[in-house]
Order: structure tokens, then C-alpha cells, then sequence
């Protein structure tokens, strides 16, 4: 569990480079990550997840200004998330399938969040890589596989054209890479719990007037909520849906 905690922080560390370059297209390797506001290169002493943040006080070491809350959140939540596959999955052949899905659903969901945008450069090649995952593990098998991709497009591909672009097309394409890591089955159980969940938030939002009808909300964090959950919990939450 320390283990993974660890490699998950420093996952979580990177993720936050890809989720301020990719957006604006540009090179996650290099250059080195700099404050931007006043440009100065991190060193790596200031770039050590978590611990660095509280030391710095949540500023930059050369102009002050405050570093943005997220950093910590997504090292802290991909540390976790990476401890709570291990937990369900042990060392087991699921574990690496399932560090890859969530490690792209958290780099999205921050995406999404921030930009109300989910880029094709993460989940066309997240696809891609779900259908080979199934196919050389046979988990959840090829064709399972396929089916889910086919499934969890169609079904966003079907409520964009019903909402005339109500929905965007990178929701289209999360809902067909998690078919394609989680086979059609618990796609469906992921999109279920999506909608619930963004429903009740929605309700909320509305109650509180914080957004109005016509008001846009992401809807990428809840699919990528619901694919957690199915990834962990969607079999037993399918069988008891369909013994209910």
C-alpha cells in the first residue's frame, strides 16, 4: 500500500503537468515545469509531491504568488485511488489495466473541470490501448471489449444528436474507452451511475442557484466517477441490480 501510495503521488505529480500543457498543445516532457506567473524553473526539491506544497506554503519560492489548490488534490487523489486498487485488485494481472484507467479519468475529469474540454489526446490512444489490454489479458476478453467501445459510444453518440449538442463529442469518446477497459457490461453500469450522479449534483446546483437551466456542466467527472466505481464495484452492483 505504501508502495503504490508513493508511485502514485509521483504519478499524480506528473498528471499535473499534463493537465496544464495538453490543453494548449504543448510538450509534456520538456521543458522543465516553471511558475506561471513569473517563469522560474521549479528545482526538484520544490517539486516533491505534497511535502513540497506544505513547505512552500502553497507559494512560489522566487515571486510569492500562491500555487493553485489542484496540485496537491490530484497527487493526493491519484495516491489514493492507486492504494484502493490495490486493495481490490491485489498483484494481480486487473492491476495495471486498472492504474492506467484511472491515472487518464483523473487527468480528464481535472481537464474537464478547469477547461470544459476532454482532449482527444487522451482518450482516442485510451481506447486504443483498452482494446489491446483485453485482448492479450482476455480481461474482460476482445470482443467484451469491442461491444463496450461500440456500446458506450453509441449510447453518447445517440443522446448529442437527440440534444443537438447538448453533449459534447469528447464525452462520446470517454464513454467508448471505458467500454473498451470495462466491456460492455459494466459500461452501462458506469453510464447509469454517471447520470445519477450528475442528476443529484445538477439538483443541487440548481436548488442553491449556483447554475441556471441553460447553464453548461461538465459531464465528464461524473463518467469518469461512475467508471471508478464500476471498476471497482460494478460487478456485485450489477448483480444486485438485476437480482432487484
Amino acid at each position: 500500500a505504501l508502495a503504490l501510495f508513493i508511485v502514485g503521488l509521483c504519478v499524480g505529480s506528473f498528471l499535473n503537468v499534463v493537465i496544464a500543457r495538453v490543453p494548449e498543445g504543448r510538450r509534456v516532457v520538456s521543458p522543465r515545469s516553471a511558475c506561471p506567473r513569473c517563469g522560474a524553473e521549479i528545482e526538484w526539491y520544490d517539486n516533491v509531491p505534497l511535502i513540497s506544497y506544505a513547505l512552500l506554503r502553497a507559494r512560489c519560492r522566487r515571486c510569492g504568488e500562491p500555487i493553485s489548490i489542484r496540485y496537491p488534490i490530484v497527487e493526493l487523489l491519484t495516491g489514493l485511488l492507486f492504494v484502493l486498487a490495490g486493495w481490490q485488485l491485489g498483484l494481480s494481472i486487473d492491476l495495471l489495466p486498472a492504474l492506467l484507467l484511472l491515472t487518464t479519468l483523473v487527468a480528464i475529469t481535472a481537464i474537464d473541470l478547469d477547461r470544459q474540454l476532454i482532449p482527444d489526446v487522451l482518450s482516442l490512444p485510451g481506447i486504443a490501448v483498452g482494446l489491446l489490454i483485453s485482448t492479450i489479458t482476455g480481461r474482460p476478453g476482445w470482443l467484451d471489449s469491442l461491444l463496450g467501445t461500440l456500446v458506450g459510444g453509441a449510447i453518447f453518440f445517440l443522446i448529442i444528436v437527440a440534444s443537438r449538442g447538448g453533449m459534447g463529442g469528447g464525452d462520446m469518446k470517454l464513454g467508448a474507452m471505458l467500454g473498451a477497459f470495462l466491456g460492455w457490461k459494466l459500461v452501462l453500469v458506469a453510464i447509469l451511475l454517471s447520470v445519477l450522479a450528475g442528476g443529484l449534483v445538477a439538483i443541487v446546483l440548481l436548488a442553491l442557484r449556483r447554475r441556471g437551466r441553460k447553464d453548461a456542466v461538465p459531464f465528464g467527472p461524473f463518467l469518469a466517477l461512475g467508471g471508478a466505481v464500476s471498476l471497482f464495484w460494478g460487478q456485485p452492483l450489477l448483480e444486485w441490480y438485476l437480482g432487484v
